[in-house]
């Protein structure tokens, strides 16, 4: 059995899960996410937690114990507290601008760049270099902010471009005579 799938999923007092034959759907306080369930992970709901154990010995039913019981966590995280997910633009003349569901950016080429937000992700930018995204779902958070990062990437000589919050981009040394 995973290691990960040993350990309960705690539902918080303003979460609510509801369990069917093939599908979870937890609702709170930020919204509501539905997972599909495949047969091969028995769900067990007791009091405020749910109990995830491999139906069978196969090594597929344990990967998947572990991987549905992160994303349940995932989806009460979501629902209860929601998602963040901040950007940084770094370079000369390079903006960001939420206006509603799009986000225009300037990123140095001839042309600027909108974004359009799916459904359930919110952007901010709280000053012309910083973007914040915000949802419930977790993966569709961290694919918006991939895609925006993959407009313009870091570049490894002087370290412009999009890059995540905390990343650390690795500066080169430039060539020498």
């Amino acid at each position: 059995m995973s290691r990960i799938a040993k350990n309960p999923v705690i539902i918080p007092e303003k979460v609510e899960v509801a369990l069917t034959a093939d599908s979870i759907s937890v609702s709170g306080p930020m919204g509501k996410l539905t997972q599909a369930l495949t047969g091969v992970v028995k769900l067990a709901k007791e009091d405020n937690s749910i109990t995830f154990t491999a139906d069978g010995e196969s090594a597929h039913s344990r990967a998947m114990s572990g991987t549905l019981r992160a994303l349940v966590a995932n989806m009460v995280q979501g629902v209860s507290a929601g998602f963040t997910r901040k950007l940084t633009l770094v370079g000369v003349g390079y903006k960001a601008q939420a206006q509603g569901t799009n986000l225009n950016l300037e990123l140095g080429y001839s042309h600027p760049v909108s974004h359009k937000m799916p459904a359930g992700v919110t952007v901010q930018t709280p000053t012309p270099t910083e973007i914040v995204l915000t949802g419930v779902d977790k993966q569709v958070v961290g694919q918006v902010a991939a895609q925006i990062r993959a407009y313009r990437s870091p570049e490894p000589y002087k370290g412009k471009g999009v890059r995540y919050a905390d990343e650390v981009v690795v500066i080169k040394e430039t060539k020498k005579k």
